[in-house]
């Protein structure tokens, strides 16, 4: 969100030291690295308008931090998406049967009320089937360049 305190800092030159993990490393990174070491893969795919938002930038900058915790991260540019059927908010998809929505304002920042949970085995596996299509058309962290 545009009024995150660590991408403001980012964009006043401020850059995480990876080696230093004490001063990065949070429970989402936990939660990840135990769900890995349970056997369970963690994807995340990000569909990206070209250039990339400063925003979009701080969050390349930090995936270093979730690939560390055991996340599998692919960036998708919208002309690689743009005959796929996918959703038009970001969510996550945690089991066969719950989805999370993230509902953003206008301006980027996540709304009041913006997440929303649903359970609905259908919806969960409509949404799974939509990602699998996204992630097949994603370039790897590793690979891809933002600039």
């Amino acid at each position: 969100m545009l009024d995150d305190p660590g991408f403001i800092a980012w964009q006043n030159g401020h850059r995480l030291d990876f080696a230093d993990r004490g001063s990065w490393w949070n429970a989402w990174h936990d939660h990840v690295r135990d769900a890995a070491a349970r056997g369970v893969a963690v994807r995340r795919a990000r569909i990206v308008s070209e250039p990339l938002h400063p925003y979009a930038l701080y969050e390349y900058d930090l995936t270093a931090g979730n690939i560390e915790a055991g996340e599998d991260v692919r960036w998708v540019p919208r002309r690689r998406a743009a005959d796929l059927l996918v959703p038009g908010t970001d969510l996550w998809v945690f089991d066969e049967e719950t989805v999370l929505f993230h509902h953003f304002t206008g301006e980027g920042q996540l709304a009041p009320d913006g997440r929303e949970y649903i359970t609905d085995p259908a919806l969960a596996k409509t949404l799974s089937s939509a990602f699998e299509a996204v992630w097949e058309r994603g370039i790897p962290h590793s690979e891809y360049d933002p600039a």
